[in-house]
């Protein structure tokens, strides 16, 4: 993929583009400086030499502007060698950038694999990011998680269908199906009984079935069915003395008495007694083998009903209805649901510093292995888009960032070139005057 100058510019924003247009004009500034500085140690040599006979002393200056001159020569050479061949010429170990542009980009790729993908280094500056503070925060914005829970929504009917075609619920039917047939439903029922009356719930069972025979011994039409079958059972000789009408009126006014000392007093016998009846119902079927095989029997007689076997189906079918009807309402009640509880997720996260400190344990664990199992193929795509480059635009990405540095160095050249020069000269001059 051939790199872009103006549009990398134009993506990464008016500071990119700012660089794009200063760099190249420094970069310049810089090579025209250096050139003329060379080409003046050229003209100063060849004055200081026309000069040297008039004046001994501008053998130095000649001495210090040859040597610059070559230093200078010889610096421009080695910076130019980097990019391009100098002066065209097809001089060996020249244009050495673009010449090993997939050796750069195998060891830049290697580069980035040792020194900044190793585990250890890696899970430190992982350590010091709070994902689950980001992600606390960024669940607590209602709509944020609004956003989320219809997105969400939009994914359930998908993932329905996707059951239904891949036989999932008819496995998870039948699983269901063979689960219910090994549960025992005697020691079952005992424990939810323990249960429910541990909780006093049976006579709270007992109140209604108070209340319904009060209610019942209200009903005109049901005191009128038992008259007459009191006056059928009768002898004729009662019936004329309408011995149906009291006999029912004292049935009705003792056992509404009865219900009312039942129903005022906690600890009437016949409350003592129903409680009684539910202890050795629920001892029953905890120990006796009988109520075991009945309850057995009649748990395999339910499930052997087609009713049954088809109520799996039909529940799939109205969940699968109203959850995409749901999902078409951007108010329906999965959103809303399901929007509350990410919020809810959130803040219990951001106040829960434990359950923080075991996902971001979690996160650096995964994100870790992550990045160890894929670092080598970071290394390849680094390399692969470096080969890719276009060799022109990376050999004038590089020298717009560090040319102006080995401009410098053409500098340094000179003026170490004059240096050098000196001293040999005046070593030469010492040596010849002994």
């Amino acid at each position: 993929m051939p790199m872009s100058g103006s549009n990398s510019a134009a993506v990464a924003g008016p500071d990119a583009t700012t660089d794009a247009v200063a760099k190249p004009a420094a970069l310049r500034r810089t090579k025209f400086i250096a050139t003329g500085v060379l080409v003046l140690c050229v003209a100063v040599f060849a004055v200081a030499k026309s000069l040297e006979g008039r004046f001994p002393c501008m053998r130095l200056v000649a001495a210090f502007a040859e040597a610059a001159t070559i230093g200078g020569l010889a610096d421009w050479y080695a910076v130019v060698a980097l990019f391009k061949r100098p002066l065209g010429l097809p001089i060996p170990h020249t244009a050495i950038i673009p010449a090993n542009q997939a050796r750069i980009a195998d060891n830049l790729g290697r580069f980035i694999e040792v020194n900044f993908l190793t585990p250890g280094p890696v899970r430190e500056k992982l350590k010091e990011v709070d994902f689950a503070a980001l992600v606390a925060d960024w669940l607590v914005d209602e709509r944020r998680s609004a956003g989320l829970s219809r997105f969400v929504g939009r994914l359930v009917p998908q993932m329905l269908s996707a059951i239904e075609q891949s036989g999932l619920r008819e496995f998870a039917s039948k699983r269901m199906l063979d689960e219910l047939e090994k549960v025992q439903v005697a020691p079952l029922a005992a424990d939810l009984l323990s249960a429910f009356t541990d909780d006093r719930g049976h006579q709270k069972l007992f109140d209604e079935f108070i209340r319904a025979v009060a209610k019942f011994l209200n009903d005109e039409r049901a005191l009128e069915v038992m008259r007459e079958k009191i006056h059928d059972e009768l002898p004729t000789v009662f019936n004329l003395f309408r011995a149906d009408a009291y006999l029912l009126k004292k049935i009705v006014a003792s056992a509404g008495s009865l219900l009312e000392e039942v129903n005022a007093d906690e600890h009437h016998p016949l409350r003592e007694e129903f409680d009684h009846f539910a202890r050795r119902l629920i001892e029953r079927l905890k120990t006796s083998k009988d109520y075991a095989r009945r309850a057995e029997r009649l748990k395999q007689d339910l499930l052997a009903r087609p009713e049954i076997r088809d109520l799996a189906v039909t529940m799939w079918g109205s969940l699968r209805a109203f959850i995409e009807q749901d999902a078409k309402s951007r108010s329906g009640a999965v959103h809303s649901h399901l929007a509350n509880m990410f919020v809810d997720v959130g803040r219990h996260l951001a106040r829960d510093p434990q359950i923080r400190a075991d996902m971001n344990a979690g996160f650096v664990v995964a994100l870790a292995s992550f990045i160890e199992n894929q670092k080598s193929g970071v290394s390849s795509f680094v390399a692969d888009q470096v080969k890719r480059w276009d060799l022109a635009q990376l050999t004038r990405l590089i020298e717009l960032n560090i040319g102006r540095d080995l401009q410098y160095i053409r500098f340094n050249g000179m003026i170490i070139g004059g240096m050098a020069g000196l001293v040999l000269y005046s070593l030469e001059h010492l040596f010849a005057a002994n």
